[in-house]
C-alpha cells in the first residue's frame, strides 16, 4: 500500500484507481465517517469519473451508518462507529446501495480528541466487492488534514491493489 504521507499525491491515486476500475468494467461507492466525502470529492475530479464512480454517502453522524448505509444497529451497539466490524458493514451496505463492483468503508477518527477510547489518527478502512470483505486498521499520524488524505490516499491504494490482483487479506472481519 501506497506510504500515504510520502507517496503519490491523492489526485494521482484517485486517477490511477479510475483507470483500473475503467480497464475490468467495474464501478466504486464510498461510505465515510471521518473523511466526509473527501474520497469521493477526490475520484469525481477525474475526468470521465462518471464512467466508475457510482456514488457515496457521508455518514459522519452514527445514526446515518445505518439510515444510509444499511450498517445494522445492533452491530453499531455492539461494537461501535469506529470499529473493523462497523468498517466491513459500511463498505458491503453501501456497495449494495449503489449497486457498485466495489464498496470502501472508512471510519476512525481525526483528531484531535480521542473518541470512545480510540485515538487520533485510528482509522478502519473496510473494501468489499461482495465476495470478500477485507478490513485494515490504520494508525495514522498528524493533524486532521493528515488523517483524513491518509485515509482516503490508504483508500485508494488499497483498491488499486486489489484491483491489480495485489491485495493482501486485512483483519478478514466480514459483517
Amino acid at each position: 500500500m501506497a506510504d500515504p504521507v510520502a507517496g503519490p499525491t491523492l489526485e494521482a491515486l484517485a486517477g490511477e484507481v479510475h483507470r483500473a476500475l475503467l480497464a475490468r468494467g467495474a464501478t466504486v461507492a464510498a461510505a465515510e465517517s471521518l473523511t466526509a466525502g473527501l474520497l469521493c470529492a477526490t475520484l469525481a475530479s477525474v475526468p470521465g469519473a462518471s464512467a466508475t464512480l457510482r456514488g457515496g454517502a457521508v455518514v459522519y453522524a452514527t445514526d446515518l451508518k445505518t439510515a444510509l448505509a444499511g450498517v445494522p444497529a445492533d452491530l453499531l451497539a455492539a461494537h461501535g462507529p469506529v470499529s473493523p466490524q462497523t468498517a466491513a458493514a459500511l463498505a458491503e451496505g453501501i456497495r449494495t446501495r449503489c449497486s457498485a463492483s466495489f464498496g470502501v468503508g472508512l471510519t476512525g477518527v481525526a483528531g484531535p480528541d480521542p473518541v470512545d477510547g480510540h485515538g487520533p489518527g485510528t482509522v478502519y478502512l473496510g473494501l468489499s466487492d461482495g465476495q470478500r470483505t477485507d478490513v485494515v486498521r490504520l494508525a495514522l499520524p498528524g493533524d486532521r488534514a493528515a488523517v483524513r488524505s491518509g485515509a482516503v490516499a490508504s483508500a485508494f491504494a488499497a483498491l488499486r491493489d486489489r484491483l491489480d490482483g495485489n491485495a493482501h487479506p486485512g483483519d478478514g472481519v466480514t459483517p
